[in-house]
């Protein structure tokens, strides 16, 4: 069933788990993770960039797959359909659009500026019945054209924006989009702290998910963190399990070139990595809660 992320992230926090926002791609990413998610009665959050909106047709088209898949599949579990690092802009086509969730990513302006358009995209959600994130200091990496140096937010900062009112928050510490370099120094754990006490029970944002450490991402957990971010790493285990079967020849005997063929390990592969962040975060069996 399509919900916001409020009372879901709500309760993750108040429960010590985190609910994973998987980016979608296309029909298979989907599919893949609106089964897992209901196999293991996790809630879940499917993220959808402004890129890969663009790449499947529009905020419309994707919502409108999102909705047909939770009946068809008889999805119980509840699900977010949510913009990722999103510009105003962005956010007002997929409320139009249907979206359940938004992130305004305004940690690029000016304090004063990320202010003045949550407070205005806060307006709008509320009165959508949706859920929005926000998010303060940049994160590292490159995703859909937003490169960010991996700054660590002001927590003083962080307690502005959460007093205006919005669901979640997403506070740099560290984190980074993509695969971590080997000189990566890690969460800064000093920062989440910081934040955590200045905005009390708002639910945090990690994103930047993949390649963390298992130890960290509970510690997170632990201080805070109720909604984690998974793209990469689907990703890869999507092109390695692709490439594998490719490379064995197996589209080469009878019809495994068949389409629906060459894309099954590829969706099986996201699939195991799914349910392993999921069993990592905590979320198993949360749904029927």
């Amino acid at each position: 069933m399509l919900v916001s992320a409020k009372e879901m992230l709500q309760k993750a926090k108040a429960g010590h788990y985190a609910v994973g926002q998987f980016n979608i791609n296309n029909l298979e990413w989907t599919k893949a993770i609106l089964l897992t998610a209901e196999e293991l009665k996790s809630p879940v959050i499917l993220g959808v960039s402004e890129g890969a909106g663009k790449y499947m047709c529009g905020f419309k088209t994707v919502q409108a797959m999102v909705n047909a898949m939770i009946d068809e599949l008889h999805i119980t579990v509840p699900v977010v359909t949510h913009l990722d690092h999103g510009t105003y802009d962005g956010c007002l086509k997929c409320v139009e659009a249907g979206f359940s969730s938004i992130m305004f990513d305004g940690s690029h302006y000016p304090i004063d500026e990320n202010i003045e358009k949550t407070t205005e995209l806060i307006r709008i959600a509320r009165e959508h019945g949706m859920s929005i994130e926000a998010e303060v200091g940049a994160i590292g990496g490159e995703e859909d054209g937003v490169v960010g140096k991996g700054e660590c937010a002001d927590p003083n900062e962080c307690k502005m924006i959460a007093d205006l009112g919005v669901d979640m928050l997403a506070a740099g510490i560290g984190n980074i989009h993509g695969k971590y370099p080997a000189n990566w120094e890690g969460l800064s754990f000093e920062t989440l702290e910081a934040v955590s006490a200045l905005t009390g029970d708002m639910p945090l944002v990690l994103h930047g998910g993949t390649g963390i450490p298992e130890d960290q991402i509970r510690k997170a957990i632990s201080m805070g963190v109720a909604k984690i971010n998974v793209n990469t790493e689907c990703q890869l285990s999507f092109a390695e399990a692709t490439r594998k079967y490719v490379e064995e020849g197996k589209d080469l005997i009878g019809k495994g070139y068949d389409p629906r063929k060459l894309l099954a390990p590829g969706f099986a592969a996201i699939k195991a990595t799914v349910k392993e962040k999921m069993e990592l975060f905590g979320s198993v069996g949360k749904a029927d809660e």
